[in-house]
């Protein structure tokens, strides 16, 4: 028997997708009616308005090229037009969204799993890539409640598969690596396993690379040695593309295959011959480019190739003989094949269902935040609230106050991204918040940032004179941008570190000149006939220096700096005197003098 209230645990995969529950205590992936445990994330939308889902609509592929989706998750969570890769199908003709056909898959999910527990089931944790954004997982969970569960947890697949890895080694003390290669998702991510805690040092990957790119390269070298003066219309692309994933399997064990289609064009049949060798070599720029997100997931955890115990193997992908070359070149190691690559990550997800459900006990799962989290700050700098990489739930905040008199309001700009300056980070949302004008400084909002379990940030702003709280959730983020560039921005903050922190240096010693400009010119003028010639001398020869810097075409942060401190020295009797005389107005006000 199942769990009285069971938590389905679902890989909703970009090729396949799969369901189970925590059974007797013990984890199990559930079979539809053909005893298939992994269900086809394909689509059909047939004419008489029907919808058919896994195998049946697969099988409608080559038939309906147009009306049959595949390869969605590649889709959601995303605007029109992001990413490289566009689908043989149009989802605006077909009058669905993303979301809609990811529900459609979890619907038959569903289906399949109250079929073999024979009970009604609401309650799922769905697995998606740990570089999907906060809109591609809010969008997951909205297509796993449109399919009517409760969606208990969003979790990341390599994190699903660590899991599904150390079950069974809960008092050990390891350092993993799990690279999961799928049909649509890169992601590689390091984890620390101790006592049966999982903790996720660090995470990288790239949603837009996968199963599908070779299969489209493999698809490409057919037509070109077939000497196919066109594109093939849909139909057949379609069939060719279904010819050339199936031979991409056999070249997992066999040194070469052929693709045979007959009457591909008119009564000209198609036939390919095609070696691993060949195939290799064309596939390997796709290979290569899981690299640099490896070597930058173990730069980010602080740990070399040599101090992980394990490196994992996940996604149906990674059964290629030159991706798990390529591993072992990457890391120095023999990568673990002891999981199945197409269940690891559905595994995954079951015992995490299976521990909020209370069914699996002694496991505790970590997760972490991919990319800082902040606020734009005065001058146009980035103010991280939330590091990337901290791990999640957490909530962290600051208090701001108004950088200039008789301010009406803050405006707060939610940020992601790694570098120094706001406008090369990504904007998540805004939030507005009006006080009553005052001096500088008199205006006190704290801001505080919250990630929940599923990765998905709320930030409330507080008026703390009002105590006044306006919140903000990022469901839809404001600006979706594209995956690929998420690996870009860390790449970005390495190649561009020196110029991004000389302009937040030389931002900061701006906003100190601009202020000490002011009261300098403020002091001289009321303390004149009190300065000596010499003194005032100094006085204006440092400011202009400060100027000059200033309105340089170059921002010398150095020089600014420098220029501040020489000003900031030559006013200091000037600063004493001004404290003086305070003191002293303040003595006679008080009648004590």
């Amino acid at each position: 028997m199942a769990d009285p209230t069971p938590i389905l645990g679902i890989d909703l995969g970009t090729t396949n997708s799969l369901v189970g529950v925590v059974d007797s205590g013990f984890p199990i992936l559930l079979a539809d009616e053909a005893g298939q445990r992994s269900t086809p994330s394909a689509v059909n939308y047939a004419m008489d308005g029907s919808v058919l889902v896994g195998e049946a609509a697969l099988r409608k592929r080559a038939l309906e090229p147009q009306r049959t989706v595949t390869s969605v998750k590649r889709l959601i969570g995303r605007r029109a037009g992001e990413g490289s890769w566009q689908p043989a199908y149009n989802l605006r003709q077909l009058d669905v969204t993303p979301v809609q056909v990811s529900a459609e898959i979890l619907k038959r999910l569903k289906a399949i799993a109250e079929r073999a527990l024979e009970q009604t089931v609401s309650r799922a944790v769905i697995t998606v890539p740990a570089y999907f954004n906060d809109a591609q997982r809010n969008a997951t969970k909205q297509a796993g409640e449109l399919a009517g569960l409760t969606v208990e947890r969003i979790v990341s697949e390599p994190t699903a598969a660590a899991l599904a890895y150390g079950l069974d080694k809960l008092e050990e003390h390891k350092k993993i690596a799990v690279y999961d290669l799928g049909g649509g998702t890169f992601d590689i991510s390091v984890l620390e396993m101790r006592d049966g805690v999982f903790q996720v040092l660090s995470t990288a990957g790239d949603t837009q690379l996968g199963g599908d790119d070779v299969d489209r390269v493999l698809m490409e070298h057919v037509l070109e040695a077939a000497g196919t003066s066109s594109l093939p219309d849909e139909a057949r692309m379609a069939t060719l593309l279904v010819a050339a994933e199936a031979a991409k399997k056999r070249l997992s064990t066999e040194e070469s295959t052929r693709v045979e289609i007959p009457f591909f064009e008119g009564s000209q049949s198609l036939s390919v011959e095609i070696g691993r060798a060949e195939f290799e070599k064309r596939i390997r720029p796709l290979i290569e480019h899981t690299r640099p997100h490896c070597l930058r997931a173990l730069s980010d955890a602080g740990i070399k190739p040599e101090d992980l115990d394990e490196v994992i193997l996940v996604g149906g992908s990674t059964r290629i003989p030159l991706v798990r070359s390529y591993v072992k070149e990457i890391f120095g190691r023999e990568p673990n094949v002891s999981q199945n690559p197409d269940e690891a990550v559905a595994m995954g997800a079951v015992i995490q269902a299976g521990i909020l459900s209370g069914s699996l006990k002694n496991v505790l799962l970590l997760d972490v935040t991919p990319l800082s989290l902040g606020i734009e700050t005065f001058g146009g700098l980035m103010n991280i609230i939330i590091p990337r990489n901290t791990t999640i739930p957490c909530k962290a905040g600051e208090m701001f106050t108004n950088a200039v008199a008789n301010q009406k309001d803050m405006l707060i700009r939610v940020l992601q991204g790694e570098r120094e300056l706001a406008k090369d980070n990504w904007e998540l949302g805004r939030i507005e918040i009006p006080f009553p004008p005052g001096p500088k400084g008199s205006a006190r909002v704290g801001v505080q940032f919250a990630i929940d379990a599923n990765g998905i940030l709320q930030v409330l702003a507080r008026d703390t004179a009002t105590n006044t709280d306006t919140v903000l959730e990022i469901q839809n983020t404001a600006v979706n941008v594209d995956d690929e560039r998420v690996e870009q921005m860390i790449a970005e903050s390495v190649e561009y570190a020196f110029e991004d922190m000389n302009e937040r240096v030389w931002t900061e010693a701006k906003l100190k000149a601009e202020e000490l400009l002011p009261a300098v010119d403020a002091a001289l003028e009321q303390f004149g006939d009190a300065v000596t010639a010499e003194e005032k001398a100094v006085i204006e020869a440092a400011a202009a220096q400060v100027r000059s810097v200033l309105t340089a075409v170059d921002h010398d942060a150095r020089a600014l700096k420098v220029a501040n401190q020489t000003l900031d020295d030559a006013t200091q009797e000037l600063a004493v005197r001004l404290v003086e005389q305070a003191m002293e107005e303040s003595l006679v006000r008080r009648g004590l003098v």
